[in-house]
């Protein structure tokens, strides 16, 4: 790899990692190349990305993006995107499905460093599909409770009748 495309490399890190609301650092040492797709493929789905940088430009590109305090040691995969909940979901599975292959390091959620425990947090939370489906049930449940009340009044007063 050439000067220049380190630098364009670390360019698009910087900028991907501003945008990004969490990045989440992951060892995955001893994974397949398929299991690595799988991987990939379960961030598709879910709106994140994956990729394996030099510790040295991730890190770089770290600084640049006002993420500070993620030690890169080892081999690192790493997993960022837009939504906090199914960035952390998809890193939290992936090391569920592949076990002792796949493990969380750290992370940063909206640019500060957490550790693994609030990514195992965040990664238990409702997505945001499921928060919204949750509110439509609050929002309806008296309409529901009110219809259920007047079908069970009808039913009286055509029995009384």
């Amino acid at each position: 790899m050439t000067r220049t495309e380190k630098e364009q490399l670390v360019a698009e890190m910087t900028e991907a990692f501003k945008a990004s609301q969490a990045v989440v650092v992951c060892d995955y040492k001893g994974v397949t190349h398929k299991e690595l797709e799988a991987v990939r493929t379960l961030a598709a789905e879910n709106d994140a990305h994956v990729k394996v940088v030099k510790n040295s430009l991730a890190s770089i590109a770290f600084t640049n993006a006002g993420i500070e305090g993620l030690e890169l040691k080892e081999t690192n995969l790493l997993v960022w995107g837009e939504d906090q909940i199914s960035t952390c979901k998809t890193a939290d599975k992936a090391a569920t499905e592949l076990k002792d292959r796949f493990v969380i390091k750290a992370g940063a959620l909206e640019g500060q460093s957490v550790d693994l425990a609030t990514i195992n947090a965040m990664a238990k939370l409702p997505s945001r599909d499921e928060l919204i489906g949750m509110l439509l049930n609050v929002w309806q449940a008296p309409v529901r409770n009110f219809t259920i009340g007047l079908d069970a009044l009808k039913r009286k007063r055509e029995e009384e009748a």
